[in-house]
């Protein structure tokens, strides 16, 4: 007789990033490895700078497209990871985006930026720019909210990143 698994297989996820998650090394810390990934485009969004924050947001807009990669085989533990890191600023929804490599159209989970008036949200950010200035101590803000997330009463992630990205005041705007 075939012995049969009677634990149910947890469903793995896909998840397009965009942002900072598109550099291995901040993957890594928050999943403790780097996931299998396929670049891949979002049709009819636009990525934004955000004032004050070094990482972007997404909100639709039409004729617009965001490249990116798919994170494939996302744990519900790491989604969770995911969702804690991408705190109240994102919602995660279910969009559709085409595989560069394939064309093929997939159905993915991606964070949206919470606020779609935000004021904050301007032009378009760089990903090339952010590995320049700001990625080295965004993984060291990346490992603090990681050690964070370990402690019962863990601060929101927001509040890591503020701690570690003082903003400038030097009197200039």
């Amino acid at each position: 007789m075939a012995s049969t698994n009677p634990q149910p297989v947890a469903a793995l996820h896909n998840v397009f990033v965009y942002g900072s998650l598109l550099a291995d090394d901040v993957a890594r810390v928050l999943l403790n490895r780097v996931p299998a990934s396929s670049p891949a485009i979002l049709h009819n969004y636009h990525r934004f700078s955000i004032k004050g924050r070094v990482y972007p947001a997404i909100l639709p807009i039409e004729n617009k497209q965001v490249s990116g990669k798919v994170l494939s085989g996302i744990t519900p533990f790491e989604l969770h990871i995911l969702d804690e890191f991408e705190d109240v600023e994102y919602e995660r929804q279910t969009v559709d985006v085409y595989l560069m490599d394939s064309s093929e159209k997939l159905q993915v989970s991606t964070y949206v930026w919470s606020n779609k008036t935000d004021p904050k949200l301007y032009g378009e950010w760089d990903f090339q720019e952010w590995q320049r200035l700001h990625k080295e101590d965004f993984i060291k803000m990346s490992l603090g909210f990681m050690e964070e997330l370990q402690l019962p009463e863990s601060k929101p992630r927001v509040t890591t990143y503020e701690s570690f990205f003082q903003p400038k005041t030097d009197g200039q705007s």
